[in-house]
């Protein structure tokens, strides 16, 4: 039995839309008695919230308000800080000057801001400490830029121990040197696919072996779960996609693969779920290939009304690739919901989707940016309802057998007991396989 504890997770945002990885992963922990504390940088105010949010427990911070006081309020606390302990806050700030590489590649913040954001942070938990008694006794950041360098610096402040979670342009984007700084004085690094652990090892051979673990995102197998079929869906098969609309998600790719199947006489529709920048772009691609007949794009929305969305679908559809800028994706969490609804997925051979997708098994790959493969791998489950039925059954069992979203929650929970009780983290934990 894993005993309670207080853990802080540090994020950029909450609650995000697009997280729901990080949503799912904080309930999940709650139901196995978990105390969290949510210390985000920032609420994005997102017009729309998934309904699970109500359900979360832990109480929400928001460190942004660090900046937004008066300069006296600032240096008072500052103060405060350095008298209790000298040595601690002038090394931590010495530190943060000594580096300015950390404002290099992929942050939302300057290593400043990071530090006023830390010092904020340990005065709220002392402030936890004084009025309620719960001591928070270790920081758990998702994402490797800033949530993992305010952890670190409030590590350096108190001595609290951390650990971070890196998903994808995070980790690549990142800084190396600013990287290997932030595991190096982890308790360990979480990661989300195989190619992740691989990069971590090639950087930091000496200290990913002990430090670094895989654990994958899970999906809800009760709430996603294929509906019962009955008469079928009339009218053509119908493609599903869900996403943000940026690039790394390869919607321009998908569209283009729709016009060659439209032009060979395939019917169907394709609906893409989604918002992001990249939406009038696309609007106007599908008017430009004339396609408005058979794609729609049809905006963001929650999880409650993307569930029937999957369920009456045919193929899901998804395919990423690797940006010029290094940003990509790990394993995106809507082909683990797709595959858990028992739907056939069209995708890319990229970052960690061969982990999960394995091809004319539980779905089709097709190399990134080749758009006539992704053509016909789509044509070939339009074509054949029988490969869509087997191809669907075996995604659900995959979900079943390695993506189960509790059995994730209890890897995560037993490695943050190791931490608390002072076990090193190598050996307590293989790295989790996809099984044949």
């Amino acid at each position: 039995m894993i005993a309670p504890a207080h853990v802080g997770y540090l994020l950029r945002s909450f609650p995000r839309l697009s997280q729901t990885f990080v949503l799912n992963e904080i309930l999940a922990l709650e139901r196995l008695g978990l105390h969290i504390h949510i210390f985000a940088v920032t609420n994005p105010r997102e017009p729309i919230v998934h309904a699970q949010v109500a359900d979360v427990r832990a109480p929400v911070a928001y460190l942004e308000v660090a900046q937004r006081r008066r300069k006296r309020t600032i240096l008072a606390e500052h103060a405060r800080l350095a008298l209790a302990s000298p040595h601690r806050y002038f090394s931590t700030l010495r530190y943060v000057m000594r580096h300015p590489e950390f404002d290099e590649g992929y942050t939302a913040a300057s290593r400043y801001d990071c530090f006023v954001q830390a010092v904020y942070l340990v005065e709220l938990l002392e402030r936890e400490r004084r009025q309620s008694g719960v001591v928070i006794r270790h920081l758990h950041a998702h994402f490797a830029h800033d949530p993992a360098l305010i952890a670190l610096l409030a590590h350096m402040l108190t001595g609290i121990s951390y650990s971070f979670t890196t998903h994808a342009r995070d980790l690549y984007q990142t800084h190396a040197g600013a990287l290997i700084e932030r595991i190096a004085s982890a308790s360990m690094v979480l990661t989300v696919c195989e190619p992740n652990v691989e990069y971590l090892h090639r950087i930091t051979p000496a200290l990913a072996p002990a430090k670094v673990r895989l654990v994958y995102n899970g999906v809800d197998l009760e709430r996603f779960r294929p509906a019962p079929r009955g008469a079928g869906r009339p009218g053509p098969p119908l493609i599903l996609s869900i996403s943000r609309l940026v690039e790394k998600k390869g919607f321009a790719d998908l569209l283009a693969a729709c016009q060659q199947l439209k032009g060979a006489g395939y019917r169907f529709q394709l609906v893409i779920y989604g918002d992001g920048p990249l939406r009038a772009t696309l609007a106007g691609q599908i008017a430009a290939l004339g396609l408005g007949d058979v794609v729609r794009l049809a905006g963001a929305c929650t999880q409650q009304e993307l569930l029937p969305a999957l369920q009456s679908a045919d193929i899901f559809a998804l395919t990423p690739h690797v940006t010029e800028t290094g940003d990509r994706d790990g394993i995106p969490t809507v082909l683990l919901e797709a595959m858990a609804c028992g739907l056939p997925v069209v995708s890319t051979a990229v970052a960690g989707i061969p982990e999960l997708v394995r091809h004319d098994h539980n779905g089709l790959l097709a190399a990134p940016r080749d758009v006539p493969a992704i053509a016909a791998s789509l044509a070939a489950l339009l074509n054949d309802e029988a490969l869509r039925a087997r191809l669907g059954a075996a995604a659900r069992q995959t979900a079943v057998d390695n993506f189960d979203l509790h059995a994730r929650a209890r890897q995560i929970a037993a490695l943050f007991d190791g931490v608390l009780r002072g076990e090193p983290v190598a050996g307590s934990m293989a790295a989790s396989a996809i099984e044949g």
